[in-house]
């Protein structure tokens, strides 16, 4: 690895995942039945245990597509390179001048292995997924920070993950898609799982949601317009379980929810706890909005609103993403976006935001 000078980097991007990294890694026992890209008359698409619905991918896929181009199916041969091999992410990350990402799945096949229940199947799928990416970020553990994927089975597995993947080149942090114990509910045994990631300084990220159901078609009329509504829940759930106040040290991402909320959200938590706390039971030891400030961390893909409001958000709590290589991505014109939202702001400001808090949070540069 070669010392490099970060400009910017994306807190929030994907990879392809290739249609056959299931299939080929995990135990023999399980092949017949992991999840696999199969042809249809409309394009290609996902076919997973449990779920009704075959999973297209072509809106993970298209950025930098002419809008007549981007459409829900596709043939996984046309798609961009970059999703699944990594020389060929370099080039389009250069085209952008973007310096570094940070590596999530596709959404929706995380989501499903996330919701699968069955405590041995879950964990080869997880492991799976974990192997490949670490081949993946490797190629440039200086370009990338490849999130490992949580195995939700019981905390004890989930330690054990960590400690097999965390700390090889390219992974630098962790992304969770429900809590350890496998519910949506905090229990005593997670705490394992967080002094771990204490120990280890890893960040902790959730993208978009937690969730413990199946991934199904997108039927809404407009998805994406509300991809902020479950990380309320989550933040709260966090500080009144006691998470910070034990393990102060602890950082968290909430990824791809923007950030324009965030100080309407930190004021209505402090409100309710004003009126509350003398009739309450609470057990934390400062204001709401004081464990958001510390502790948590929020990427946004176009969001002015909060830029303009960045004080009241906090500029060391936001972190830039390009989504790339799905529909949202601005790529390869990020810097045009960038600039128009960034008139006025200062030099300090505009680099942490850009690179600097990914920086700090992912250990570039160290």
């Amino acid at each position: 690895m070669t010392e490099r000078t970060y400009r910017l980097i994306s807190g929030d991007s994907h990879v392809n995942e290739p249609g056959d990294l299931w299939s080929t890694r995990v135990p023999l026992e399980f092949r017949d039945r992991a999840p696999r890209i199969e042809r249809f008359e409309q394009g290609d698409a996902w076919v997973i245990e449990g779920v009704r619905d075959p999973i297209n991918f072509g809106m993970n896929a298209c950025a930098g597509l002419e809008p007549s181009e981007m459409h829900a199916w596709s043939r996984f041969e046309d798609v961009r390179a970059g999703g699944y091999d990594p020389a060929a992410r370099i080039e389009e990350m250069d085209r952008d001048a973007v310096d570094a990402e940070v590596l999530y799945p596709t959404p929706r096949l995380a989501q499903a292995i996330v919701a699968t229940r069955e405590p041995a199947f879950h964990l080869a799928l997880v492991r799976a997924y974990n192997d490949w990416l670490t081949e993946y970020v490797a190629f440039a553990p200086d370009r990338f920070a490849g999130l490992m994927l949580l195995p939700n089975r019981g905390a004890g597995g989930a330690v054990a993950e960590i400690d097999r993947v965390l700390g090889l080149p390219g992974i630098r942090g962790v992304l969770m898609g429900c809590y350890p114990n496998g519910t949506l509910e905090i229990t005593d045994e997670d705490d394992a799982v967080w002094a771990r990631l204490v120990d280890t300084g890893a960040a902790l990220s959730i993208h978009v949601s937690l969730s413990q159901h199946m991934p199904a078609a997108h039927r809404a009329a407009l998805p994406g317009y509300g991809r902020f509504f479950d990380a309320p829940n989550r933040i709260v759930q966090l500080i009144f379980a006691g998470v910070f106040d034990r393990f102060p040290a602890l950082p968290v991402v909430v990824a791809e929810v923007d950030c324009g909320w965030v100080p309407y959200f930190k004021e209505q938590i402090d409100n309710n706890f004003r009126r509350l706390a003398a009739i309450s039971d609470f057990h934390i030891v400062g204001l709401p909005s004081e464990y958001v400030s510390r502790h948590v961390h929020f990427t946004y893909l176009t969001d002015p609103f909060g830029i303009e409001h960045r004080s009241s958000v906090g500029v060391e709590r936001i972190l830039w993403s390009s989504d790339y290589p799905h529909i949202s991505s601005d790529w390869p014109h990020s810097w045009d976006a960038i600039e128009k939202t960034f008139a006025g702001v200062d030099a300090h400001e505009r680099e942490a935001i850009l690179h600097g808090n990914a920086e700090r949070l992912y250990g570039f540069g160290s």
